[in-house]
């Protein structure tokens, strides 16, 4: 997740308390991996509606114009994607249980960020809009963050955090979910029609971005190394290609399990 790390614990927090959570579950993750989870589903809708709140109100927010129109339009293809259920199988996202209330906004900062909290909760910020270069490079930051939400991420960080403490297990373990939303992301605006190669294109120019001396891209936050991240870019962009013509041509359906990995 990438907005400022501090903001958005405090906002994570602060809603867990409020939101009040359980003794914890567990389940099957992303990748059929095996993934601890602190909160129900209703605790995990509660926590994203209130650290949503808390986040918008520390910002302004775009109301109209042309980048609210752009977020929207982008945003709505990647929560459409999401109800593709070849995609969520082969991925092994555990959606049945969750609901999503899908918002999005832009808010004014020049962070080069974007999040997407349980449930939906999409924020875009302005300094981002400003250096993508186009729609598939934006989806593929927004798919990025809808991922983590997908993934149940924040719940999981909680229930290791939980278990571990912080420190550098908790940070090898961020980087671990990174990868998982490179991975779950670019997929995911392959199907909702955008050109998964812009992922790779706009990745590494943040990073070349800061080689050049420029402070580090909040969105770059405790991500995969830059040559690991595009090496498995890489890697997943012509399978997502091959995953979405295979569905867009009618053979993959959800009773049938071809492997998109």
């Amino acid at each position: 997740m990438a907005i400022s790390r501090s903001v958005l614990v405090v906002c994570l927090l602060g809603a867990m308390l409020a939101a009040g959570c359980g003794d914890g579950m567990q389940g099957g993750g992303p990748g059929h991996r095996f993934q601890p989870l602190a909160l129900t589903p209703s605790e995990e809708l509660e926590l994203g509606r209130q650290a949503y709140a808390e986040i918008l109100s520390q910002f302004t927010i775009v109301r109209s114009g042309p980048d609210v129109d752009r977020v929207t339009r982008v945003s709505r293809r990647i929560a459409k994607a999401v109800e593709i259920e070849p995609l969520q199988q082969e991925i092994n996202l555990n959606l049945s249980q969750y609901r999503f209330e899908w918002q999005y906004s832009v808010l004014r900062s020049e962070q080069i960020n974007a999040f997407c909290l349980p449930g939906g909760k999409i924020g875009v910020f302005t300094g981002l809009l400003h250096i993508v270069g186009n729609d598939d490079q934006l989806a593929a930051v927004i798919a990025h963050e809808v991922a983590h939400a997908l993934a149940h991420h924040a719940s999981e960080r909680i229930a290791r955090e939980r278990e571990l403490g912080s420190g550098l297990l908790s940070l090898a373990f961020d980087r671990r979910q990174e990868s998982e939303a490179d991975h779950i992301g670019v997929f995911l605006m392959t199907f909702a029609g955008y050109d998964p190669q812009q992922a790779v294109v706009f990745w590494r120019e943040m990073e070349a971005l800061h080689r050049q001396g420029a402070r580090l891209p909040a969105i770059l936050s405790n991500h995969p190394s830059d040559a690991e991240r595009e090496r498995q870019l890489q890697e997943w962009v012509p399978k997502s290609r091959a995953a979405k013509q295979a569905y867009d041509q009618g053979h993959v359906v959800p009773a049938r399990r071809h492997s998109m990995r």
